[in-house]
């Protein structure tokens, strides 16, 4: 089901429904995944935007009936509150259109077509997160973001190990862009992203420092 308003959220949060919420997508802040796509690590924050009905919170990943290739980009989910700060956190996956991506890219042309397609943010269920911005990747409370395909892993990986973290993120949209409450950060992905395919179980988990699953998402590729 492709999610279409704020309030379906299995998550008691401030009453801002109504507000057309954007999800900011940070790129390359792990360098190992910079590395495996050929890219080279960005000196500041860098990121691209998709509207809030590219989300999907619940059913099949529709692979089969996508014209290009789908990839798996695993990741940490920030929701913002009333007061910009963080409300809630979830699992989340960036699904990109790789092939159409690296057209894109190759033309020197915006990235959309490859991804803001329909169900491309693939979210988790919410959590309260009551710390900081930095207790996010800070060595000794930092989370941990994985993905299973086909009970194989694929990605995996603590916060702590991003180059951009996701205080860095948070600073650097401050300063510039319309943030507001209801508004969603993709903080990027680690190493491993790969294409899927019609019968690919997946199973994506964001995890505390002691290994205890806060948020997940469960899912057959059609």
């Amino acid at each position: 089901m492709v999610f279409d308003s704020f309030y379906h959220r299995e998550f008691d949060g401030p009453n801002i429904s109504g507000i057309n919420m954007a999800l900011w997508c940070s790129i390359r802040t792990f360098a190992k995944h910079a590395t495996e796509l050929g890219n080279q690590q960005p000196a500041e924050p860098v990121f691209f935007v998709k509207p809030n009905n590219c989300i999907q919170t619940e059913g099949d990943i529709q692979v089969s009936s996508h014209q290009g290739s789908v990839h798996h980009e695993v990741e940490c989910v920030i929701r913002l509150n009333e007061d910009l700060q963080i409300d809630a956190i979830a699992v989340g996956l960036d699904l990109t259109d790789r092939d159409t991506q690296s057209e894109l890219r190759e033309q020197q042309l915006p990235w959309s077509k490859g991804k803001c397609f329909r169900a491309s943010a693939v979210l988790g269920n919410f959590v309260q997160w009551n710390g900081t911005f930095n207790s996010l990747s800070e060595a000794s409370s930092s989370l941990q973001i994985q993905l299973e395909v086909n009970e194989e892993l694929r990605q995996s990986a603590p916060l702590s190990s991003m180059s951009i973290t996701p205080s860095e993120q948070y600073d650097s949209l401050m300063e510039w862009a319309p943030v507001q409450a209801g508004d969603y950060l993709f903080t990027g992905t680690p190493s491993g992203v790969a294409q899927l395919f019609p019968g690919d179980k997946l199973k994506a988990t964001l995890q505390t420092i002691d290994g205890e699953v806060i948020s997940t998402i469960e899912s057959v590729c059609v």
